[in-house]
């Protein structure tokens, strides 16, 4: 598997206090088998589906008081040279390049209205060994209350087109690189109470929107939105027990016309 092209969804961790709680958590309802913990590495640990790499639980770095989240890191040929354009466009560069061994190196960092996101550039670990599966990463979308900041930067860094969606009922954009979209964006409206941060809505396919979100609050999750049906699939948005933000997506069930959009790059 060659590396993702630059700006392209490359993988997804979590990052949670209580790690053996994330993962029968995440693998109860996703079906997710584990690899070996890492202690080297602050016990990071693979989860997988059929064998594939899919994403990865950790508790906090020691000293850090991070509430627990899930982050999406986007592709980079080069971590350090992705790093100067977050800072010169207006993001906050949280965690410089770091080296993970042979694995490559990441970049923590936010956008101008504060949405956090990784930056991933590979070594032996290229990101997702399955996406769109079962139990897999499907989608994921930027949460913003300043959209118009967020397409600003996220195009001059990693390149996107930006469409609007023709929709006078919800700002949100599709971030492209010159074929089929690989990101969303969203503007958080009041319907976000004002503790409710930006964020990077990460979603899961499943099989079954419906029976998943009942196995998700089963398993002591809030159901916050959904489910609903869009022409791109069903839906639902939750936290977890640990008050991690997630969806679940079944691109199987779909409903109404596909919008149109408008070129905004």
């Amino acid at each position: 598997m060659a590396a993702e092209s630059e700006g392209t969804p490359c993988w997804a961790d979590g990052t949670f206090g209580d790690l053996e709680g994330a993962k029968r958590f995440y693998g109860e309802l996703l079906g997710w088998t584990y690899g070996e913990s890492m202690p080297e590495y602050g016990d990071y640990t693979q989860a997988h589906v059929d064998g594939n790499a899919v994403a990865a639980l950790s508790p906090p770095m020691p000293g850090q008081e991070t509430p627990p989240a899930w982050t999406l890191y986007l592709a980079s040929p080069d971590a350090a040279a992705t790093t100067g354009k977050i800072r010169k466009h207006g993001g906050e560069v949280l965690v410089e390049p770091m080296r993970v061994g042979d694995f490559g190196t990441m970049v923590l960092a936010a956008d101008p209205g504060g949405t956090p996101f990784g930056v991933w550039q590979a070594g032996t670990h290229e990101g997702f060994q399955a996406t769109g599966a079962p139990g897999a990463y499907s989608w994921a979308e930027v949460y913003t209350r300043d959209p118009a900041r967020a397409d600003a930067f996220f195009a001059a860094v990693f390149g996107y087109g930006v469409k609007h969606l023709d929709d006078d009922a919800v700002d949100f954009a599709l971030y492209d690189l010159g074929a089929d979209p690989v990101l969303g964006r969203m503007k958080m409206g009041e319907e976000f109470p004002p503790q409710v941060p930006a964020h990077m809505n990460v979603y899961f396919a499943v099989a079954d929107c419906d029976a998943a979100v009942e196995k998700a609050r089963s398993l002591g999750a809030e159901l916050t939105f959904g489910p609903m049906t869009i022409p791109f699939g069903r839906f639902a948005s939750l936290t977890d027990p640990q008050g991690a933000v997630f969806s679940l997506f079944d691109p199987t069930t779909t409903e109404g016309e596909m919008p149109g959009v408008t070129d905004a790059s």
